[in-house]
């Protein structure tokens, strides 16, 4: 029933499409108006109402590398590096 919409972004200029999927969505929801900015147009300004999220450099305790992590390290508690942390998943799993 829907098609493919190619669609013209009012933020970039870029072209971007309109997928029968989510022309499909929209009519679920009763959405009336077709999107107006591509998908990345539409992140940056959702994005760009969110505050910057504060990190903080630590060591980890595996590897003795830099950890760049969400949250203030406590001392005395273990902080690892993404590649130890996804590793000692894989090796618990």
């Amino acid at each position: 029933m829907y098609e493919d919409k190619t669609l013209k972004c009012k933020e970039c200029g870029a072209d971007f499409i309109f997928t029968a999927g989510e022309q499909e969505f929209y009519a679920e929801k009763g959405f009336q108006n077709e999107p107006q900015r591509c998908r990345d147009c539409r992140n940056a300004r959702k994005n760009a109402a969110r505050p910057a999220r504060e990190t903080f450099t630590a060591t980890c305790a595996r590897c003795g590398g830099e950890a760049i992590v969400p949250f203030k390290p406590t001392e005395g508690r273990d902080v690892f590096c993404n590649e130890c942390f996804a590793k000692m998943k894989e090796e618990n799993a």
